[in-house]
């Protein structure tokens, strides 16, 4: 999907978050499987690398509920490399317990012995290879404009570990309101931990460059997430309460969620904190578009999650135990949009336009011009016509099979109800069950859609184990990983085949 205007190529690629990637240490990592990952994408004929939402991670290991909209997960950064710079010693690492299996993250294990071992990198910077020039490069990316969001970020995370883990809205009331004098003896008291937060996320970004400019370099582009809202336990709603609809206590009004439907009696209690659009508006979105800029330095294409939300959103009480008692108000609409292109520049997005549109939310993906997305999951119901049939897309729009929230297409083909299977078969010309996946696969690749954008997990036709996450359930999600193995040489070549036939090659 190359700038707006401009998408006349038919393009494809794999959807495949970072922490799923096989890796030494227990989860994925910017490490060299990361490159072999971006090589095997050029050689099966991709274009693009589309990954989950970088930030660091909270309870329930969603990325989607991050502590910082601008930082970068801990987790990520490669010890491999650490130990070649000289930050880390190879038997330092290796006594470390990251969790025993190759296809499952031991969240509890990696919380417990990542923070640990990046403290031991800390503590000896000064003893790197090149010591000079890494603490040149850190001081310089502490007093960039750019990162104006990390001494914040690095208080909060030394604040949340000296208040045992607990949100911030617990914490003592001068750091709690962000009173200067409470905040600056924080500073002063937790000086050591805001330099070692700050350290980390130096190495992030350094590493994370590295490997984007690899990526870019060979052709694939990558494509990042940006969820609407973010954690009310987070950097971002401390640090600025203004932007948020707080009470004067910094308690929330209102809170994010979905109203009542077909699968849930009680609709869905997110939590997060409600934006006050009239103050952005006043500013300029000027905090959204300091956010999206952010996200243009570490990503090529932005997928912007909940995008009916900017159209409209549903506020719940704070306090209400379910979702069954909010309201619909409207949110800045297409003047979020406009001011964006203003600033920025016509920039490559995906609208993630997925559950019931009304008309209003529809024209304002139109007026934006930005592709939505088609899930061939949502195509067979044998009750009635759908827009996610591939004979009713039109080019501009993004066809996945599923997404991070579905089952993989293996699972969901095999648990499909009688009467939806038996149109899913005749729709597809599909003559045996063991043949779906692959078949859902061309179906996708055949559409008239300028993007074709497939889990890994489908290319390896994996059954349900392989979901990286179930809506509203805590435990068990954002947990699978590749085999070391699994990317043949083989399946590049079938993937490479469907790019060639339907003209989804990269354009030389």
């Amino acid at each position: 999907m190359a700038r707006q205007k401009k998408k006349t190529e038919r393009k494809c690629g794999v959807l495949l978050p970072i922490f799923s990637l096989s890796s030494k240490y227990g989860i994925g990592t910017f490490s060299k499987e990361a490159y072999d990952f971006v090589d095997f994408l050029k050689n099966s004929g991709q274009s693009y690398w589309q990954i989950l939402p970088l930030g660091p991670t909270s309870y329930g290991d969603s990325p989607y509920q991050s502590f910082s909209t601008f930082a970068g997960n801990p987790y990520f950064i490669d010890l491999e490399e650490l130990i070649a710079d000289g930050l880390l010693d190879q038997k330092q690492v290796d006594k470390c317990d990251f969790g025993g299996s190759e296809e499952y993250i031991d969240y509890e294990k990696m919380y417990r012995a990542r923070f640990d071992i990046l403290k031991k990198a800390f503590e000896n910077r000064e003893n790197a290879k090149d010591s000079k020039t890494l603490l040149k490069e850190f001081e310089e990316f502490k007093i960039s404009p750019e990162n104006d969001w990390l001494s914040d970020y690095s208080l909060f995370m030394a604040l949340k570990n000296a208040n045992s883990g607990r949100a911030w809205n617990t914490w003592e009331e001068g750091v709690r309101l962000r009173k200067s004098d409470a905040l600056a003896k924080a500073f002063e008291k937790y000086r050591e931990e805001v330099e070692f937060y700050s350290f980390i996320q130096f190495l992030f970004l350094r590493q994370w460059t590295k490997l984007k400019g690899y990526a870019n370099k060979n052709g694939i582009e990558i494509i990042g997430d940006i969820p609407i809202y973010v954690a009310f336990d987070s950097a971002d709603t401390w640090a600025n309460p203004e932007l948020f609809q707080l009470d004067e206590e910094n308690v929330p009004i209102d809170v994010a969620g979905c109203p009542p439907d077909a699968f849930s009696a009680t609709g869905q209690l997110w939590g997060n904190p409600l934006y006050r659009w009239d103050y952005h508006k006043k500013t300029g979105y000027k905090w959204w578009m300091k956010r999206i800029s952010h996200c243009y330095k570490i990503y090529d294409v932005i997928r912007i999650d909940h995008f009916r939300g900017f159209d409209e959103y549903y506020a719940i009480p704070y306090g209400n135990p379910t979702a069954e008692n909010g309201e619909w108000r409207k949110g800045p609409g297409y003047d979020l949009f406009d001011t964006m292109k203003k600033e920025l520049g016509d920039m490559a997005v995906i609208a993630e336009d997925l559950g019931y549109l009304t008309d209003s939310v529809i024209k304002l993906v139109r007026k934006t011009g930005y592709p939505g997305m088609k899930i061939l999951q949502f195509a067979f119901d044998s009750r009635e016509e759908s827009d996610y049939l591939p004979h009713n897309y039109t080019k501009n729009c993004i066809v996945y099979t599923g997404t991070h929230d579905n089952d993989t297409t293996r699972s969901w083909f095999d648990q499909l109800q009688r009467d939806d299977k038996k149109f899913a078969k005749e729709y597809l010309g599909l003559k045996s069950a063991k043949d779906a996946v692959w078949t859902i696969i061309r179906a996708a690749f055949a559409s008239v859609s300028d993007t074709v954008i497939i889990p890994m997990q489908d290319y390896l036709e994996l059954p349900g184990y392989a979901r990286i996450n179930t809506p509203s359930t805590l435990g068990g999600n954002w947990v699978w990983r590749l085999k070391k193995d699994a990317l043949t040489e083989e399946l590049g070549d079938k993937m490479k085949d469907f790019a060639r036939i339907y003209r989804r090659l990269p354009q030389n």
